[in-house]
């Protein structure tokens, strides 16, 4: 078994998680994947933001757990679905973060894509209250 170094972000590697007010989508194959007024975006270091989107406003009908994993020290392990849909370029498309280290645990539940393995990752107006 080996051992895991948690580490905890800070001035030299900051992130941050923040409430996204645009409405984003995903999708995949002319199916919509995921569609949430509620994501929050993980912005980390100098990589690029990250949104993550709640499961329940995710078609987890569309999402098959992999066996592939990760491991972050500043976030955790990393578990990953495919989306059998979209064929070989969607394997491994998504991950969540279960059981995250405490300084990111507000994503828990939430899931994140990689845009490269989407059509899209779109940010659209939010709709204003009472529109629904």
């Amino acid at each position: 078994m080996s051992v895991r170094t948690q580490k905890i972000p800070g001035p030299d590697h900051p992130i941050t998680v923040k409430h996204n007010p645009s409405r984003v989508v995903v999708t995949l194959g002319g199916k919509t994947i995921a569609d949430s007024v509620i994501s929050l975006t993980l912005r980390e270091a100098s990589y690029p933001p990250v949104h993550y989107i709640p499961r329940r406003d995710i078609d987890m009908t569309l999402l098959e757990r992999s066996d592939h994993e990760s491991y972050c020290p500043y976030k955790g392990e990393a578990s990953y679905f495919s989306i059998p849909s979209g064929g070989e370029r969607a394997q491994n498309a998504v991950w969540s973060y279960e059981d995250p280290y405490e300084a990111v645990g507000s994503i828990k539940d939430y899931v994140a894509f990689y845009p490269s393995r989407v059509d899209a990752i779109e940010e659209r107006p939010s709709p204003e209250v009472g529109q629904f």
